[in-house]
């Protein structure tokens, strides 16, 4: 018996990993949509005449309609079901793309950014949710990381795109084709992925733990028999049923309200591993990466090249954690990761504390002396690594699996949304952070990598090579209705 378990497991139904894949390309666009506008910024600056701070709210401002989209997509998923969000996702993606390389003015220009930015909000919810719920147990951690996955390869097009259309174009401001500037293409180079995921959205069979939320229990077990027919069809729906009935008992009804500061404590644990793979500074790190680069010889002009690369770095690292995620477990990789980050950005900060500041005609320069430069450089990819390999990918598939049944797409949108919060937080409080003290801002980043290793230490359990409703009971208080079921039926 237990050769032929080992067998199963070591197989994926091919049609599984189709259904994880096409899921994943939501994260492709989100991605995609979230870095294009990094070759853009100072073409739009110089088109519209903008000041810093307009610039920067027209960057951000994608990062709200995030927020906005995660928070929406639990509620259109749980009412309409995972696959419309998915197609509502992609149509605002579609306009969004459109409209963006079409846009005649700075606020035109910001409308269609928040637009794209509540259809980011949505795929970052919809692709692990529909990933996790449709993944047989023992692969399920590799699958759900397919989303980190299709991040990082969305962002390395984004980059490579902007380079090519750039180049083609003599600079991003120039004219390319049809008489449209190179920055307005980088942009509408988005409507042709957001295409292929709507197309995708209509192959797609409805997630069957949602089915069973709407009574569809028939349709629910032909979706099952067709990704996994080697697994027991059955029992997976009667789990499926039992969790929902055994929510009912708890008096949750699909609320996500609780004692704790008003919500369940799930949710609170979902929100706070959202807001501290934020608050690491991954999404700042690289702000001050052409300054790196600088201090140990490189021009500025490879700083696009060496942007692609570290995507690619990105990239290889998911690998790894894919590989790794269902045989050693979520906690070790986590724990690990955090203290890779922790170490890095201390280093880091020691590194621009012995930084030494000259005047110049552009600004002040920033240059770091002896070893330090080198040990900078070092630390920064080594923090790329660490996070690459750990919390960037793993945070998506805990969201996916922590939650109970009826709660998990809005419990996952909040979480969502206070990710993108925790992203726009980080990311307008970084220049004003890094010209008051550089090393004391990435000192704090180090301090948040350092909670995060005790957060995950003492509050957030394995889940490895569990079903979605036995991983959901790890996370329910001792004496609950749930819990007191749960040691029932297995008395």
């Amino acid at each position: 018996m237990t050769i032929t378990q080992d067998q199963t497991a070591a197989k994926i139904p091919q049609r599984v990993i189709w259904l994880a894949v096409a899921g994943a390309v939501g994260g492709f666009l989100f991605g995609f949509d979230s870095s294009v506008v990094n070759g853009a910024v100072d073409a739009i600056k110089e088109e519209f005449a903008l000041s810093e701070a307009v610039t920067g709210f027209a960057v951000a401002v994608a990062l709200l309609g995030c927020a906005a989209g995660a928070y929406l997509a639990g509620k259109v998923a749980d009412r309409y079901g995972r696959i419309p969000a998915m197609k509502l996702g992609a149509l605002l993606f579609l306009v969004s793309a459109i409209g963006t390389g079409f846009a005649f003015g700075v606020w035109d220009l910001i409308f269609w950014r928040l637009v794209g930015g509540l259809g980011i909000g949505l795929a970052s919810v919809i692709a692990p949710a529909y990933i996790s719920e449709i993944s047989p147990r023992h692969v399920r951690g590799r699958l759900a990381s397919l989303q980190q996955l299709a991040i990082t390869t969305g962002i390395f097009a984004a980059l490579l795109s902007d380079a090519v259309f750039a180049t083609t174009a003599g600079g991003a401001d120039q004219d390319l084709w049809l008489g449209l500037e190179s920055w307005r293409w980088m942009f509408m180079a988005a409507a042709v992925p957001a295409v292929i995921y709507g197309w995708i959205a209509f192959t797609l069979p409805e997630s069957p733990r949602f089915l069973v939320f709407k009574g569809k229990d028939e349709e629910a077990l032909k979706v099952f028999r067709s990704i996994a027919p080697s697994e027991d069809s059955d029992r997976h729906l009667r789990e499926i049923r039992k969790a929902i009935d055994e929510d009912k008992l708890a008096g949750q009804k699909g609320s996500l309200r609780g004692k704790a500061l008003g919500l369940q404590p799930v949710v609170w644990i979902g929100i706070i591993l959202s807001v501290l793979q934020q608050f690491v500074g991954i999404n700042v790190i690289f702000y001050y990466s052409t300054t790196l680069w600088k201090a140990v010889g490189f021009q500025e002009k490879d700083s696009l090249t060496i942007s692609v690369a570290t995507a690619v770095t990105n990239i290889l690292v998911t690998l790894v954690a894919i590989a790794l995620v269902d045989r050693i477990g979520r906690r070790p990789i986590l724990l690990a990761g955090s203290i890779g980050m922790a170490v890095s950005l201390g280093t880091m900060a020691l590194a621009f504390g012995s930084a030494t500041v000259s005047a110049t005609g552009s600004g002040d320069a920033i240059s770091l002396p002896g070893a330090w430069g080198p040990a900078a450089l070092v630390a920064a990819n080594i923090f790329v690594i660490s996070f690459g390999a750990s919390w960037g990918p793993l945070v998506w598939v805990l969201l996916g699996e922590i939650f109970p049944s009826r709660i998990r797409a809005r419990a996952l949108g909040l979480a969502a949304a206070a990710q993108w919060i925790a992203n726009f937080a980080i990311t307008l409080s970084f220049p004003v952070m890094a010209a008051a003290s550089l090393p004391l801002t990435y000192a704090m980043y180090a301090l948040f990598a350092a909670a995060s290793f005790f957060f995950v230490m003492f509050k957030v359990p394995e889940t490895n090579g569990m079903s979605l409703e036995q991983a959901e009971t790890l996370f329910v208080p001792k004496g609950s209705a749930k819990e007191s079921a749960k040691e029932s039926a297995t008395a």
